[in-house]
């Protein structure tokens, strides 16, 4: 990449392209800048800058192929309200309405609708709102509050249009879940998990049951992984991945198996995969450099673009500039 990150996101754009905004500079705090990948060069080039520079925030792809970029931290102690939008027609950025809180490690699911669940998230307090916000008037607007606060949960779109809200931290690993119903703007609780979890992976399967993996408890890292039956509400245990994971990457594949890479503390270059059609996982390649925090992209030809992270044997190693594929 043409700056090392780490707390950056990673988004297919409807070109193929993939944009990289934010995160966390070697030398300096949260970064305005963004760049482009393009796979049929296999290289990296600078775009706009942001608005504002920002790590650990959420970008969604909108409706109309807009990239809409929210909070975060501007240097790592002050959190952000403020949003903006990506147009890759002009590959520029401009300011949008602001969120109702500012937040950090929120979660951000792009409705049917077309408008974009805001949830969770917060510093030093977590968050039981949530909020919508509106391309057609970039305004964001408070919905029900979720039925207990969260930071760092999974949010997955559900094919019935709902989102389930899983596990996090509340002072505490989490084993709660939660639908959120558009139709009624309104929270309610659903089956609990087979383990409390926070920094773990929440996959929509091709069946439409929703796979959770890893994670921690209770400052315990995880192999353990489940899957969540929107039918009956229920989660039931699934086969345990070869390795604890935390904090790692879960990509769905074309095959429909799902490559779980990085995140285990010993070994942070294993990746591994799970097959849905025996409910097993199986190491696959190594990455090419061990990295903690990455983002991961599935391509249009169905490689996997992992980027930047942390890297090095170091209790806080520096951000990387490096990239790779898994094919």
């Amino acid at each position: 990449m043409t700056v090392a990150r780490e707390g950056h996101t990673a988004s297919l754009l409807p070109a193929g392209q993939v944009l990289i905004a934010g995160g966390v500079g070697i030398y300096s705090g949260s970064d305005v800048s963004a760049e482009l990948y393009d796979p049929a060069t296999a290289t990296f080039t600078a775009t706009g800058s942001m608005t504002v520079g920002r790590a650990e925030h959420t970008a969604t792809l909108l409706s109309d192929g807009k990239i809409l970029i929210a909070g975060g931290t501007d240097n790592g102690t002050s959190l952000l309200a403020s949003a903006e939008l990506y147009d890759p027609l002009t590959a520029t950025f401009a300011a949008t309405g602001a969120m109702t809180v500012a937040r950090i490690n929120q979660t951000a699911t792009l409705l049917a609708s077309g408008k974009v669940l805001i949830a969770a998230g917060g510093g030093n307090n977590y968050l039981t709102s949530a909020e919508l916000y509106d391309p057609a008037t970039g305004t964001f607007t408070a919905t029900g509050n979720m039925t207990i606060p969260r930071t760092q949960p999974t949010a997955t779109l559900l094919p019935s249009g709902k989102v389930l809200i899983a596990g996090g931290y509340d002072y505490g690993s989490l084993a709660s879940a939660e639908l959120y119903d558009p139709a009624t703007g309104t929270f309610t609780a659903t089956g609990n998990m087979t383990v409390a979890r926070a920094s773990h992976t929440a996959t929509l399967l091709p069946s439409g049951k929703v796979l959770i993996a890893g994670g921690g408890e209770g400052g315990n890292v995880l192999a353990s992984a489940e899957l969540y039956d929107p039918t009956f509400g229920t989660f039931t245990a699934t086969g345990s991945m070869t390795a604890v994971r935390a904090d790692h990457s879960a990509t769905l594949l074309g095959t429909g198996k799902v490559l779980m890479a990085n995140g285990d503390p010993s070994d942070p270059a294993s990746a591994e995969l799970y097959d849905p059609s025996v409910g097993t996982f199986a190491k696959t390649g190594r990455m090419t450099v061990p990295r903690k925090y990455p983002t991961a992209v599935l391509l249009g030809g169905g490689k996997v673009l992992i980027s930047g992270g942390m890297g090095g044997s170091f209790e806080m190693p520096p951000p990387l500039a490096s990239a790779e594929l898994y094919q």
